[in-house]
């Protein structure tokens, strides 16, 4: 379990978190662009270190300021994906996931379980977007996590791709059971795929920010449908009259 219970001095507002994430369930992470959710992310990962507060993860501390504690990264076994493919170029596909794995049937069984195994041969460049990410999950995967940062991984990827990724790990979050924490920007991604939603506003936790995205949803939805409407009621009436035509009628 990861509890978090931190502040962090930014430029505009102070970050003032408190919540938790389980096993086997995603938290989605949304809000508006500046609203501090990266920050979330980077010192979750161990990259910066909170003000105040504490981070932990089961019995273990990761940060805690009053007491001088804090884990660097690379000793919180964490998995990470970001929306930029965190690839190394030189290195083959599966070299690139199997870089810190645990254990190379597990790499064998990830690019299988990512359609990507055909591609182990081939570099970065020469895939595409939708593969390099899909080879990214994988890496953050191989190296048994216990914790899985996601800031923003689907992005930068075509409707279909991001469709078929996020069924994937909606799938995964049961069998790796492993806390997720999935930022986004998007509404509807959030909803499919969070578990919890947390809502966050210049730093803070913003049930209200996420009942007015909803209600936005909502009014936007109901007028698109209005729209449809009328524009089928018009080309109804604008093939009426070729319809009398047809019939001889005046």
């Amino acid at each position: 379990m990861l509890n978090v219970e931190m502040t962090k001095r930014l430029k505009h507002f102070d970050l003032d978190l408190s919540f938790s994430c389980a096993p086997g369930e995603i938290t989605a992470v949304i809000g508006p662009s500046g609203a501090g959710k990266t920050t979330l992310v980077r010192l979750l990962a161990g990259l910066e270190r909170p003000d105040g507060g504490r981070i932990t993860f089961g019995d273990t501390v990761w940060a805690d300021p009053e007491k001088r504690i804090f884990v660097p990264a690379r000793k919180r076994g964490l998995g990470l994906v970001f929306q930029d493919y965190t690839l190394f170029p030189h290195l083959t596909i599966r070299k690139n996931v199997a870089f810190a794995a645990s254990d190379d049937n597990r790499v064998d069984e990830l690019m299988t379980m990512f359609g990507i195994r055909h591609l182990e041969a081939s570099r970065p460049a020469g895939i595409s977007g939708g593969e390099r990410q899909r080879a990214a999950f994988c890496q953050a995967l191989a190296r048994d996590p216990v914790l899985l940062l996601l800031d923003e991984p689907f992005s930068a990827l075509d409707v279909a791709n991001r469709r078929n990724l996020r069924s994937c790990l909606k799938e995964l979050k049961s069998e790796l059971n492993i806390p997720i924490l999935h930022i986004t920007h998007d509404l509807d991604e959030a909803l499919y795929l969070g578990d919890h939603i947390l809502a966050v506003e210049s730093g803070r936790i913003a049930p209200h920010w996420l009942k007015e995205q909803q209600a936005i949803q909502h009014r936007l939805a109901v007028s698109g449908l209005a729209r449809s409407g009328e524009a089928a009621v018009a080309r109804a009436e604008e093939s009426r009259p070729a319809e009398r035509a047809l019939l001889g009628c005046g």
